[in-house]
């Protein structure tokens, strides 16, 4: 898979908006300004492919990137932002549900959390949705902005988030970092072993 070929297919509101393929999909989901943009250029090395907001809830499209004809990366809006109206904030969920209950292509969804808080309860939420509607699936949390972290509190953080999430032995938690390299080769390790699964196949 060649990462340089790489770029937005669609930006969509409807399922009529979503891309005429079966290529799989990865999805990434999380709270406004979890890092869901910058992770996404990151694993892709680039700078600026996926657009990033200098304010939480500007993404109102689920964007899809078309990563060498092989798989999109889904980036979906964010959820939990207070300052949106009623009717924004249901509209937004009304089209994150209606992707993750309509999609076959999608292969694995990857719930992002703030290394250097407590998982909100918007993110305990989605972990719940994500056990029951795909039951199936390795529950994968990334754990996103690391680098603002100082080693020694790394761990503590790490061991919090399993424990408010209730991660088991058999879920998944990835460190990550915009930074540095953490994360990144684990992130594509998976989904090229989820890729190469007979169950990759639609």
């Amino acid at each position: 898979m060649n990462l340089h070929n790489a770029g937005i297919a669609v930006s969509a509101v409807s399922p009529e908006q979503y891309p005429k393929t079966i290529l799989p999909e990865f999805a990434f989901v999380g709270r406004s300004n979890v890092g869901k943009s910058s992770m996404i250029n990151k694993l892709l090395n680039r700078k600026s492919l996926a657009r990033v907001s200098s304010a939480p809830g500007k993404t109102i499209t689920i964007n899809f990137y078309n990563i060498d004809e092989t798989i999109f990366l889904v980036d979906l809006p964010g959820y939990g932002y207070a300052k949106r109206s009623h009717e924004e904030i249901k509209g937004w969920g009304d089209m994150i549900e209606g992707y993750l209950n309509s999609r076959p292509q999608l292969r694995q969804l990857f719930l992002l959390v703030d290394s250097r808080h407590v998982p909100t309860k918007d993110d305990i939420m989605m972990l719940e949705w994500i056990r029951t509607a795909r039951p199936d699936d390795d529950v994968i949390a990334i754990a996103t902005k690391t680098d603002k972290l100082k080693k020694s509190e790394l761990e503590a953080n790490l061991n919090m988030i399993y424990e408010a999430l209730e991660l088991t032995e058999e879920d998944i938690l990835v460190p990550f970092s915009t930074k540095g390299t953490d994360g990144v080769r684990t992130v594509w390790d998976m989904i090229n072993m989820l890729l190469a699964s007979p169950e990759s196949e639609i």
